[in-house]
């Protein structure tokens, strides 16, 4: 268990993010803003038009406020997007994020996601394909696969009955970086 070690700096401390692949390679990485703790795990966010980059590619903008939830020794994280966007709710299952300092988090991204679209109340589950090619390519021992697959199963059930983190919990963080809509 990596629990997010003590800091007594300010609610807005920026945090660097790092999604690798499981040879180490980085994947998803960007700086986010500390919004703080509850018992669900550690809520970042990013206001519209922030930016994020995919390994060390050109960085992307995001046009919609973001905001994402790092549980303590589970095996995912969780993006909740303000309107528009057109996924309200987008998993990462990966190894349980680890954080080895206070403005540092990094976890191993294995390929599932679990999300649901705007407007639905069903979650689908997404990118079986490269779960299972990369179970090959990267030779996922057994216990990865097992909790990365018992993770999508737990997120299908909790999305689509709207309970844990996914009750609603997300909208206090999610209101302090989206704009309300005029």
């Amino acid at each position: 268990m990596t629990r997010m070690p003590a800091f007594d700096g300010t609610a807005d401390d920026l945090v660097q993010v790092n999604y690798t692949k499981y040879d180490g390679s980085l994947h998803w990485n960007l700086r986010m803003r500390r919004l703080g703790e509850d018992e669900h795990g550690t809520w970042l966010g990013l206001p519209a038009d922030s930016t994020t980059r995919k390994g060390y590619d050109l960085t992307m903008t995001l046009p919609e406020a973001h905001i994402i939830l790092f549980p303590t020794d589970a095996w995912w994280t969780a993006t909740f997007n303000a309107a528009p966007h057109r996924t309200e709710i987008y998993c990462d299952i990966t190894t349980p994020p680890h954080w080895p300092a206070t403005n540092e988090v990094t976890m191993v991204d294995l390929d599932l996601d679990v999300l649901r679209r705007r407007g639905t109340r069903l979650p689908i589950l997404v990118d079986e394909d490269e779960f299972a090619e990369h179970q090959v390519q990267y030779g996922y021992p057994a216990d990865v696969i097992r909790s990365a697959v018992q993770s999508a199963s737990w997120l299908m059930n909790v999305i689509g009955e709207g309970s844990g983190p996914f009750d609603g919990a997300h909208e206090r963080w999610l209101a302090q970086v989206a704009q309300p809509s005029p």
